[in-house]
């Protein structure tokens, strides 16, 4: 039984996409390079690589992957870096000689990196020199056998790549000192693949494309293996939903996501690569300082991040000084948008920020808010187009509009399943193909699904669920808060008692006055006993609160 959802989708929004109209991600990005071949693809650090040369430098580096160092379709290739131009074009090469990308968040430590190449049994990997020494400890110890090493200025024009690269490794002393005597120059490679022949792989859907790694939150990391058919349907899904915001051939995208995580990946580079537009890499999102000087060299029409970027920004006056008048979306994915930064988004914008939902498994989009939404309204959204979505109870009974439960997916962009791991996909994906997410959420009698919090994160009071997300954004509102984290912390009375973790915008702060904020806004037992502040909070990479760390400090102490 289905939700009668399909009935309450926007006009705009196609009830069903054909992902068959592209046999491959290749063949999508063979249609890209071609109608699009002189206009702007990737912009970084000044400087621009055009899709005629996207094309001819990945091209040349699949070339290489082949002929030098002998990997065959089906081969696992890793890719080690944050947002550079030779990102898309290690990318596109690796998708290109058939072989399945491997993508590695370079801030990994030497344990959580061999874990991932020896599970995936990654036979080659591209690292930036700035993480070679976390490599070096481990490779003996992976399936590694061949290195590509890439200086971060590597891509840029022969002046500015001597200038760069100096900079970064003497002065700035961002190069830590390792010891890979066998790497090879990504340069180089690039160099010797246009003189080898590239072998067009014979590419079907079913093919793996990604062994895409989760964050490991729920015990070890796991590879979703997602298909090219998977990740195609999943940026026809995300076309379906924005197109009509959006001009082929003329959208200009900051992209200060990293690339390697699962929403950088399929909208801002693939989706945006198949509308045509010119894609803003930034490096370093974390220098909000920097990020904002970059962002007023360029008319961007389209920008995508988290919760907590939308935040930074919004709350920096240089950020506010700018031109949004050809700002045309805003996305929030990866987690929960607040309605405080919504509201703040909105008024110094006058765009919305819409918040999207996906997970790993899923490619990643699930669902989305229309791009003509009047504003905020607390929302994933509605199911992308040819998404079924469930909600259900621990019994996995299929439960009514308004009812509180789990949410179940069901579509083409879901995971082929857990890359070497029967029994975990069994544990997720059922009999008739529905993903179970984790997540716990409702749909209301507009047709639009809220979640609610991460089942793994509910506190429980006096046997009363407490989402951290409801508390977090309470505290939010707050004009002297600018982050918080909610958590459970046990208490022999109630079980567990809410204890928020709060970064003061205002040090004149005090927790008798979130407390009373809080209690003007929640019932009893959802408002927190204990308060903590912080100068910053736990993040990961991509600019996630991590709970679970902040969890773990309270059942230590």
């Amino acid at each position: 039984m289905d939700q009668p959802w399909i009935n309450n989708l926007p006009e705009h929004v196609p009830a069903e996409i054909d992902p068959s109209q592209f046999s491959s991600l290749v063949h999508m990005f063979e249609d890209s390079v071609a109608k699009y071949a002189d206009q702007p693809a990737f912009i970084n650090m000044g400087a621009t690589i055009t899709y005629r040369k996207l094309e001819e430098r990945s091209r040349a580096f699949a070339a290489y992957l082949q002929n030098e160092l002998h990997l065959n379709k089906g081969d696992r290739v890793a890719i080690m870096m944050p947002n550079l131009l030779q990102y898309p074009i290690a990318l596109f090469g690796i998708l290109r000689a058939g072989m399945v990308v491997v993508n590695v968040n370079p801030l990994y430590t030497p344990r959580e990196l061999k874990h991932q190449l020896v599970d995936s049994g990654a036979k080659a990997i591209i690292v930036v020199s700035n993480f070679a020494n976390t490599l070096e400890e481990v490779v003996d110890q992976t399936p590694v056998e061949s290195v590509i090493i890439t200086s971060l200025g590597d891509q840029l024009s022969a002046p500015k790549r001597t200038l760069v690269n100096f900079v970064v490794k003497y002065v700035k002393r961002l190069v830590p000192k390792y010891h890979l005597p066998h790497a090879l120059s990504f340069r180089d490679a690039l160099t010797k693949g246009r003189r080898l022949q590239y072998i067009k792989a014979d590419i079907r859907g079913d093919d793996l494309a990604f062994l895409q790694y989760t964050g490991g939150t729920t015990g070890v990391s796991k590879g979703a293996m997602l298909s090219h058919k998977n990740v195609v349907s999943n940026v026809l899904q995300a076309s379906g939903a924005y197109s009509p915001a959006l001009d082929d051939g003329a959208e200009f995208v900051v992209t200060a996501l990293p690339l390697y995580h699962i929403f950088a990946l399929t909208v801002n580079c693939l989706l945006f690569l198949h509308k045509g537009s010119k894609n803003l890499l930034i490096t370093n999102p974390r220098d909000i300082p920097a990020f904002v000087a970059e962002l007023k060299k360029y008319p961007f029409t389209v920008l995508t991040g988290v919760n907590t970027l939308f935040n930074a920004l919004v709350n920096n006056e240089e950020f506010t000084q700018l031109d949004f008048s050809g700002l045309k979306l805003s996305i929030g994915g990866g987690m929960a948008v607040q309605r405080a930064v919504a509201d703040k988004w909105q008024n110094l914008t006058k765009t919305r920020l819409l918040e999207g939902y996906g997970l790993t498994e899923a490619s990643p989009l699930v669902t989305c808010c229309p791009y003509n939404l009047s504003g905020y309204n607390g929302s994933i959204g509605f199911p992308a187009p040819s998404t079924n979505i469930q909600i259900r109870d621990d019994d996995s009974k299929v439960l009514a509009q308004g009812e509180t439960g789990e949410l179940y997916a069901k579509g083409p962009q879901v995971m082929q399943g857990y890359w070497q791991r029967p029994e975990e996909t069994a544990n997720v994906i059922d009999k008739n193909g529905w993903l179970a997410t984790g997540d716990i959420g409702y749909m209301d009698e507009k047709g639009f699904f809220f979640i609610v919090d991460r089942k793994k994160d509910m506190i429980l009071v006096s046997g009363f669920n407490v989402f951290p997300n409801e508390v977090e954004e309470v505290v939010a509102l707050h004009p002297k808060v600018i982050e918080v984290a909610a958590v459970g912390v046990p208490n022999d009375a109630s079980g567990e008692l809410v204890k928020i973790f709060v970064v003061a915008k205002d040090k004149s702060l005090t927790e008798e006055e979130l407390i009373k904020h809080c209690r003007h806004h929640l019932t009893g037992y959802k408002v927190p006993k204990l308060v903590e502040f912080r100068d910053e909070l736990p993040k990961t990479n991509v600019g996630k609160i991590l709970r679970r760390q902040l969890r773990d400090e309270v059942n230590k102490a």
